[in-house]
This record gives C-alpha cells, sequence and structure tokens, in this order.
C-alpha cells in the first residue's frame, strides 16, 4: 500500500531532487545555499527548516543520485539472462554517461564525491566509499552466482575481478570527463568487455 507523503515530506523530497544535479555538477564546496534557495524557489530558513545544514543536504543529494544510477543498473541486470550478460549491464550502462542518456546531470555522483571529498568532508567521503563497497560486493556475488551455475571458471580472484571493473570504469569516466573526449571511455570499457569475457568457461 502506497503512503501519502505529508507536506513536510514533499518539501523535502523535492529539495532533494531540485538540488542533487547541482551538487553533482558544482560539488558541495562549489554549491552555496544561494544555490539552493535560487533553484528551489524557498527561503534559507524552509531550507534549515527540513534540513540541518547544507551537508545534510548534500548527504541527501548523494543519496537521490547514486539510488537513481543503481536502480537503472539493478533493473538491467535482473532482465539480463546470463551471468555474464548481468555483469555486462556495468559497461553498457556507463558507456550512457558520456551519450547523456540515464544519467543525472554531472556524471558520476560516486566518483565526483569521492574527488572532492577525499580529504576535506569525512561524511560525503563515507558515502562515497559505502557506495564502491557495495559495487565491489554486487559484482562479486554475480562472479559468485555464475561460478556456481557453471559459467564462470573456479579460478577467478573474484575481489582482483570487481575491483578492477570498478577501477577501469571509474577511471574511463575521469579521463572521458577531464578530456571531453567520450571516446576515451569507450576505449576502456573495451578492456571491461575483454575482462568479463575472459571470465567464461571455454568450451
Amino acid at each position: 500500500m502506497s503512503k501519502t507523503l505529508s507536506k513536510a515530506e514533499r518539501t523535502r523530497q523535492f529539495i532533494i531532487e531540485t538540488t542533487a544535479p547541482i551538487f553533482n555538477t558544482k560539488g558541495y564546496e562549489g554549491t552555496s545555499m544561494s544555490d539552493i534557495t535560487e533553484a528551489t524557489g524557498l527561503t534559507k530558513g524552509s531550507i534549515y527548516g527540513n534540513f540541518e545544514n547544507k551537508e545534510e543536504v548534500a548527504l541527501a543529494a548523494f543519496d537521490h543520485n547514486h539510488g537513481y544510477i543503481k536502480k537503472i543498473i539493478v533493473d538491467k541486470v535482473n532482465q539480463a539472462k546470463t551471468y555474464h550478460d548481468k555483469l555486462m549491464v556495468y559497461a553498457t550502462v556507463y558507456h550512457s554517461f558520456t551519450r547523456k542518456s540515464g544519467f543525472v546531470k554531472g556524471g558520476c555522483p560516486v566518483l565526483n564525491t569521492a574527488i572532492e571529498a577525499d580529504d576535506t568532508n569525512g561524511p560525503l567521503r563515507d558515502k562515497a566509499a559505502g557506495a564502491i563497497l557495495n559495487w565491489k560486493n554486487s559484482i562479486i556475488n554475480l562472479v559468485k552466482a555464475g561460478i556456481a551455475a557453471g559459467e564462470f571458471r573456479h579460478d577467478i580472484d573474484q575481489e582482483q575481478t570487481a575491483l578492477s571493473i570498478i577501477a577501469l570504469i571509474e577511471g574511463g569516466v575521469m579521463i572521458s570527463k577531464i578530456t571531453n573526449n567520450p571516446t576515451s571511455l569507450d576505449t576502456i570499457l573495451k578492456t571491461v568487455t575483454a575482462l568479463i569475457d575472459g571470465l567464461k568457461v571455454q568450451l
């Protein structure tokens, strides 16, 4: 049964959804309260009536951005028939990153947040770290299931595989963004594809 949101909950959700692309594009330090009030049309008092401070808005915005992308990936993984195809979802979905299809404005929130908050904002850094660890575990679980199903080799180093896929994708996103060259990501995703293809049992 769906729950009807209260006025306060609707306002809070509106603030999150409206500011999420701003934080993801300008970063925590680059986003001012003026940016937030201008985008939402709300007063500073209204913002602070729903959030303790700007950081709390930023944390909620990260959850919103990451949750949006994660849902896209989970839905596509669930639709894929083989474990190989389930892993390939990561390559195909992140390929769309540079094509502005299915991603929030500003690009990958995990990469953006990790770079900015590495040494400056503990709570935001922890959000990004948690997202990476969750991603790693999701890949490991798919590899384990693929091994159990007889689809992948038994000698796979699961953690190395998961971390390599993540590093290649996030590195590709970073390179393509910083050089404004989408083909860099395409090239790196070919390596991700080759890595995933190499997991399969050779018949």
